[in-house]
């Protein structure tokens, strides 16, 4: 199948990825009731997206062979791009978000800085490394809403540190889920030796679904307790749903799956994630402006 280039780089940096954390970004702008002018908004919104997309870039850089092993239809896996275009993609973009954020205000920079850096350094080496690379993946996913706050405020509001657990157990769990779909290519081709080769398959899957539990009574729990989810039929109702296709899948993950399992979940569990940033966004509209 002929991939064109820009088909290529769109598969290469995940952009529906990039998409979510500009939603993440908005959310938590909003949740503060200050949501920047129309040019800081811009920029904070690049940031994020130009940033997740050149750490996407430079993780197929690095894992081509893994990728391989595993029969991921990737761009380079395929030849659709180059190694050398995919680090030349990952530079350029992290560069573009790193810039986005000068212009802004010195605490957003620093958040940019930082994860750009650690992106860097989880593709090269920490993603082989028990936890640490997963711990970061999952805080990149919640991040998002601690550098929204920041480009409105100059201190977290306590809805946005709610939120940024339930994403990142929510994340750590998906990783986690993540590490036991490819764990036989990371083992062959980068030698691993991450959570799943230290706890074992069957209890990899146990550790996902109490992080997701977790993260699934902190959801619950805000709806009694934070603005502006307390009480708000807007989140409460989508967000059950949510946690309930969360708690299915990784409640199937303990129960050996299949390939076939494994990859409509990692989208299912995606799209899950992807819902439940539009529900924080739209319980936070309902919030403000009503």
């Amino acid at each position: 199948m002929h991939v064109n280039k820009a088909e290529a780089i769109i598969r290469l940096t995940r952009i529906e990825h990039s998409v979510m954390l500009a939603i993440a970004v908005i959310a938590a702008e909003i949740i503060t009731k200050a949501l920047p002018g129309a040019l800081a908004l811009m920029l904070s919104l690049a940031t994020p997206i130009f940033i997740s997309m050149g750490a996407f870039a430079l993780n197929d850089y690095f894992d081509v062979a893994a990728d391989t092993v595993n029969k991921m239809r990737r761009p380079l896996v395929i030849g659709a791009m180059s190694r050398k275009e995919a680090l030349a993609v990952g530079i350029g973009t992290l560069l573009i978000g790193i810039a986005a954020s000068v212009f802004i205000n010195m605490s957003a920079l620093i958040v940019a800085l930082v994860f750009a850096l650690i992106a860097v350094l989880y593709s090269y080496r920490l993603k082989d490394m028990p936890l640490v690379g997963n711990v970061f993946i999952a805080l990149s996913m919640a991040i998002p809403f601690i550098y929204g706050d920041f480009v409105v405020s100059n201190a977290l509001q306590p809805s946005i540190v709610m939120i940024s657990l339930v994403v990142f157990l929510g994340g750590l769990a998906r990783e986690i889920h993540g590490m036991m779909r490819d764990y036989a290519g990371d083992a062959k081709a980068r030698h691993t030796k991450n959570v799943v080769h230290h706890l074992g398959i069957e209890r990899a899957s146990y550790a996902a679904l109490i992080l997701y539990a977790e993260a699934i009574i902190i959801s619950v729990y805000m709806f009694f307790s934070t603005a502006p989810f307390a009480y708000n039929a807007v989140y409460v109702i989508p967000i059950l749903v949510v946690d309930a296709v969360l708690l299915y899948i990784a409640i199937e993950y303990t129960r050996s799956p299949s390939r076939r399992f494994f990859n409509s979940a990692r989208n299912i569990s995606l799209g899950a994630m992807a819902a439940s940033i539009l529900i924080f966004l739209a319980a936070a509209l309902l919030y403000v402006y009503i």
